[in-house]
């Protein structure tokens, strides 16, 4: 079951607000040797429902459609950052 994690501000280069959320997945490992859901795998998205992927420092790449190679985005969120 895919959870709503938190969401980032993320602006471009002609000051465009994007709104990323971030969406974790839990996997239960309790037929292992630990108990209970630990964080899985994660997806990112836009509010609007567009891919994004993490670029590093700061950056992300948001694919939106007509925007060949997508729209790079800065936040100065300080867990990206």
């Amino acid at each position: 079951m895919t959870r709503h994690e938190r969401t980032v501000m993320a602006f471009d280069e002609q000051g465009r607000e994007y709104m990323i959320d971030m969406f974790v997945n839990p996997r239960e490992l309790s037929e292992v040797q630990h108990e209970g859901a630990v964080q899985g795998t994660s997806a990112l998205r836009t509010h609007d429902g567009h891919d994004v992927t993490y670029l590093g420092n700061g950056e992300f790449m948001v694919m939106v459609p007509g925007e060949e190679g997508g729209v790079t985005v800065r936040t100065d969120d300080s867990e990206f950052a």
